[in-house]
This record gives structure tokens, C-alpha cells and sequence, in this order.
């Protein structure tokens, strides 16, 4: 966090600089990580089935945080009375895993190399994709962390298992996931309508401890009701698809769907799962800015995970 106040140092405004995630520092060495959040970009889209274009997610959403970087002791919150964020939680940005084109599995194993780095150093896996199938890597880097339970938000059930022999598609992490010994279950939030899973994969998911919820049924249960049924006790991985939201104030996505949830629904859950669970991970995912001309899907993603990180971080000190 900067030093600045509003009277002395650099203002900093949004548009200066470089724009790192919240503009807080860049550390390229990953053997050299020191903070509680590292922000890694995985601007990997080639498991995308219909419009490309999340590899560009990352930057964009780095560009939007910054309207949200003053960093002057970090972001009051007058309904909270909390001030989140604050110059005890350090966050770093350590790049992007490098992508080679056309390439998964190398893809792949460079985004699980930099999650991997981030969890020796002890600190908060926060990565922007891409499109899903970035979640893949980042799970397996778990395989040395103990259980960890899934809460999905999506408008895609993602339990795709082989398709034209594809397996590591954006079709396919939840399944993928649902493989690992250490993941204990899966969490689905906002799944809706028109699927590219089958019944049958619906039926495999639910035999492999998914627990599947629409929009409409978030909404009748309510945010602290759907965040009880995540299991007591459970460290929780967090996978955001921007799709989860409605296309209505998230349109720069690839496969968007209407019906979605609106920002405070989504919000008030990972509130709720802040106060309650360990949160061990996040990613956030299939941003792509080119299919939004005002660029609020990008700024919707950022003001998400800030607002998140600072539950997370604020829960963990009020439970210390």
C-alpha cells in the first residue's frame, strides 16, 4: 500500500502510471513473493468454444482496477462502517504466466507454476483469466494444500467430461476438479437455461458432490441461506465466471447468458462466505473487453474481487 495521503506524496491519479492490479507493486521474481494477495494474469483463451478474445481479460481488468487504486488508507465503507483494504494487506501483482499459442497443456503448466509459487510464499492465489479452463491449472496446484471445497458462480455447469477428446477446455474444469481427491465438493451458483452439458453430465455432476443452484433459486434462498450450504468448516476456492452475471451489466464475455445475477447478489454471497470459511483461493474468469464498447464488464470484475479481498481480509482479522 502507498505511503501517500492526500496531502503529501504523488496523487496517483487512476490514468497515471502502470496498471497493475489496484496499481499496487509489480514483482517479477516468483521466488520473491512477500505480501498476503498476489494477482497473477493466466491470458489464456484457447479452450474458449464460441467468441475468443478473454486472453485480453487480464489487462483489462488490471486497466479498470485502477479506477479503484487512490490507496489512501485504504476504502471506507459507510454501510460496513469498515475500512477494507487497509495498509495491513499487502497485495502484489506478479504479471502473467506466459501462454504459448495453440499450446494447452504448456499453457496450462505455466499458470499452475506461478499459483504454486504464490501458495509457497503463503500468500492469496488471486488469478484473472482467460477463459475457464484456466481454472484447471489452478486447482491442480492444490494437490499439496489439504481439502478445499469449490463455490462456483456461472451461468455453465462447466462438468464437461471429453468432447472431441478435448478434456482442458472452458467446458471442463468443474469436472476436472470434481476428479481431485482433495476437492470435496462443488458449490454451483446461477446455472441456468439453455446448457452445453446434457442431463447426463447434470446427473454426473450431482454423483460427484454438486450442488447445483439457479438464479431464481439463489434469489428465493438468499444470499446467507445459499452460502450455508457450503459445508462447515470448508476451506473454500472461489471460481467467478463473468458470465455468472447478466450480460445487462456484463456483455464483454464470450458466451454470455441473460437471466444472471445483478452485482449485490453475487456480492452479498461472498460477503457471507468471507465471514464464514476459510477462502483459500480465487480466480476470475472469461472477461473479454472487445464485445464491450463502455468497458463495465472489466470494471465489474475489478470492483468484484477488491470488494471480496477486502471481506476476506477484514474477516480474518476480526476472527484472529
Amino acid at each position: 500500500m502507498s505511503a501517500n495521503t492526500y496531502d503529501t506524496g504523488r496523487l496517483n491519479l487512476p490514468f497515471v502510471g502502470i496498471s497493475t492490479f489496484g496499481k499496487r507493486p509489480y514483482v517479477a521474481d516468483w521466488n520473491a513473493i512477500d505480501a498476503d494477495i498476489a494477482i497473477l494474469g493466466a491470458p489464456f483463451d484457447f479452450g474458449t468454444q464460441f467468441r475468443a478474445g478473454a486472453r485480453f481479460g487480464p489487462r483489462a481488468v488490471r486497466e479498470a482496477s485502477t479506477l479503484f487504486s487512490f490507496g489512501h488508507a485504504g476504502a471506507y465503507d459507510h454501510e460496513d462502517d469498515v475500512t477494507y483494504m487497509g495498509p495491513d494487506v499487502r497485495m502484489v501483482d506478479i504479471g502473467d504466466a506466459d501462454i504459448v499459442h495453440t499450446d494447452t497443456e504448456t499453457s496450462h503448466a505455466n499458470i499452475e507454476k506461478g499459483v504454486r509459487a504464490i501458495l509457497k510464499a503463503g500468500a492469496l492465489p488471486v488469478t484473472i483469466g482467460g477463459d475457464h479452463s484456466v481454472n484447471i491449472p489452478c486447482i491442480r496446484a492444490f494437490d499439496d494444500q489439504g481439502p478445499i471445497h469449490i463455490l462456483q458462480i456461472d451461468a455453465h455447469l462447466d462438468f464437461v467430461d471429453i468432447r472431441h477428446g478435448v478434456r482442458h477446455g472452458h467446458g471442463n474444469p468443474m469436472r476436472r476438479a470434481a476428479e481431485k481427491d482433495y476437492v470435496t465438493g462443488i458449490t454451483a451458483l446461477g446455472i441456468r437455461n439453455v446448457s452445453s452439458t446434457t442431463k447426463e453430465g447434470y446427473d454426473a455432476a450431482r454423483a460427484m458432490g454438486d450442488d447445483i443452484l439457479s438464479v431464481r433459486q439463489v434469489r428465493k434462498l438468499g444470499p446467507d441461506a445459499t452460502a450455508a450450504r457450503i459445508p462447515e468448516g470448508a476451506r473454500v476456492y472461489v471460481t467467478i465466471d463473468i458470465d455468472g452475471f447478466c450480460p445487462s451489466i456484463a456483455p464483454g464475455t464470450g458466451t454470455p447468458s441473460h437471466g444472471g445475477f445483478l452485482y449485490y447478489e453475487v456480492l452479498e454471497i461472498l460477503q457471507q462466505v468471507a465471514n464464514t470459511h476459510d477462502i483459500v483461493g480465487i480466480d476470475l474468469v472469461e472477461v473479454a473487453p472487445d464485445y464491450d464498447r463502455d468497458g463495465t464488464t472489466a470494471i465489474l470484475a475489478a470492483q468484484v474481487l477488491l470488494n471480496f479481498l477486502g471481506f476476506i481480509f477484514h474477516a480474518r482479522k476480526t476472527r484472529a
